[in-house]
């Protein structure tokens, strides 16, 4: 049970919030929020349980936050993944799922995806292809719900 994360973590390290090179590419995810003052913080990841990883490379980010969601949404959330070159977007994913499992076990997985703000015409392909799947939309925003059961 140990290997697979060890693996892992040969793909992913955990940095801390606010590590300038994941502001960086967060600054570049279509989800980044500008605050009203128009004042930069030095933290990027919200509230909560946080895990925030990024490639050896350090041309992908990957955060996982676990919290209250607004919308009802249990597990943990993966709140912001940017890849920029660092290998197949959907090996990435499931090596993040599987630290997340060392670290919260047999909790679900899930996340948003705007469909307007994706390039591509299939939103979500590469969770889709990691083993994730959509479930609805949210009432606010219309995004895409998908997750990931929980592993036991």
């Amino acid at each position: 049970m140990i290997a697979a994360p060890m693996l892992d973590m040969a793909i992913w390290i955990p940095i801390l919030d606010g590590d300038a090179e994941a502001r960086a590419l967060y600054d570049r995810h279509y989800s980044r929020r500008v605050r009203k003052d128009g004042k930069t913080h030095p933290l990027f990841v919200g509230p909560g349980q946080k895990f925030v990883l990024s490639t050896l490379c350090r041309r992908a980010l990957f955060v996982w936050r676990k919290y209250l969601s607004d919308d009802g949404q249990t597990g943990i959330n993966c709140a912001v993944f940017r890849n920029e070159g660092a290998g197949p977007s959907s090996d990435l994913i499931r090596a993040a799922d599987a630290l997340a499992d060392a670290r919260w076990p047999a909790q679900r997985h899930f996340t948003y995806v705007d469909p307007r703000r994706i390039a591509l015409p299939n939103a979500g392909y590469c969770f889709l292809m990691a083993g994730w799947r959509r479930i609805g939309r949210t009432k606010h925003r219309d995004l895409i719900i998908m997750e990931r059961p929980a592993c036991y």
